[in-house]
């Protein structure tokens, strides 16, 4: 059985859990702000049907990990219609949605994308959202709170589901108070509303100003080019290796982007992922850092790239 993942380690590792085939596009499309493409989409599933692997769903991270991108409208509604058209489930990870750096490129949920598509698709398409406190102006990832909600999905699939669920333990406490918070939070006339809203304000204020410094710092930089992080905590930079860092790699029995990774550790003590381990194309190098850092140290961080 083979799922399709538009790209995350976190995601792929599960198919060790769960014995899946995971099918990766390659992370070289820059064209349209890192949109898919749905050529390569079916091309990617045909070739896959032609090994023997049953594809079963897909997977898209919007915004994105590690490229930051916002898929557009028109991007979605031709992954949904491609999901359709190839009878695939659509999972969503939408976790980084209240994460947004620029006012160009909003995000846009896939479920609302598929309602305003009309039936039949909107009647009979499966999908999946997913949605964390881990993430947003909240970033309480050890809290481990998150929800999921389906779409078109059948009902026995759904007591399925609830089924398996079931047998776990409960979240902790501190989680589900979290996740109430998250969606349903201070309102107009509430005691806390004001503070909540320019807390919440300020924190993505900086994250805004955090991702043009990234971006700007990295562009600075000789053999590297970097599309602006327009959401989610990422900058996903190419990086242009010269043939003797290469042939180096090779001689260490590293892939390239792996080995600069490495080598960047040494030398700086900054921590970044190789882009090889999101799927990128033969013969491109990237790698992925984060925007989290303290705002007033990345002028710092940004000079010892």
């Amino acid at each position: 059985m083979g799922f399709w993942f538009q790209s995350h380690n976190t995601h792929s590792t599960q198919q060790q859990l769960l014995f899946l085939v995971v099918l990766l596009l390659d992370t070289t499309l820059k064209r349209q702000h890192w949109g898919l493409d749905t050529k390569e989409l079916r091309r990617s599933v045909e070739q896959a049907r032609y090994k023997g692997i049953n594809v079963k769903a897909m997977v898209i991270i919007n915004p994105g990990n590690p490229t930051g991108q916002c898929l557009s409208q028109e991007n979605l509604r031709e992954v949904l219609q491609f999901c359709y058209e190839e009878n695939l489930v659509l999972l969503g990870d939408e976790v980084y949605q209240t994460n947004i750096y620029q006012d160009e490129r909003p995000f846009i949920s896939s479920k609302k994308v598929l309602m305003d598509m009309g039936p039949p698709i909107s009647k009979e398409q499966q999908l999946v959202c997913f949605h964390s406190v881990s993430k947003g102006y909240f970033g309480e990832c050890g809290q481990r709170g998150g929800y999921f909600e389906m779409t078109n999905i059948p009902p026995e699939t759904v007591d399925e589901i609830y089924k398996v669920a079931s047998i776990s333990l409960s979240p902790n406490v501190p989680a589900q108070i979290f996740m109430g918070l998250m969606v349903n939070p201070p309102k107009p006339g509430d005691i806390s509303y004001d503070q909540f809203v320019r807390e919440s304000k300020g924190i993505l204020e900086s994250l805004r100003r955090r991702a043009r410094i990234m971006t700007d710092g990295f562009n600075s930089c000789r053999n590297v080019v970097c599309n602006f992080t327009e959401g989610a905590m990422y900058s996903f930079p190419q990086i242009k290796l010269p043939p003797r860092a290469i042939e180096a790699a090779k001689q260490a029995r590293k892939a390239p982007d792996v080995y600069y990774c490495l080598k960047l550790l040494e030398a700086t003590g900054i921590s970044t992922v190789p882009g090889s381990g999101f799927g990128q194309k033969d013969g491109y190098f990237h790698l992925r850092t984060t925007i989290l850092p303290l705002e007033e140290e990345m002028p710092a961080i940004m000079g010892e790239f």
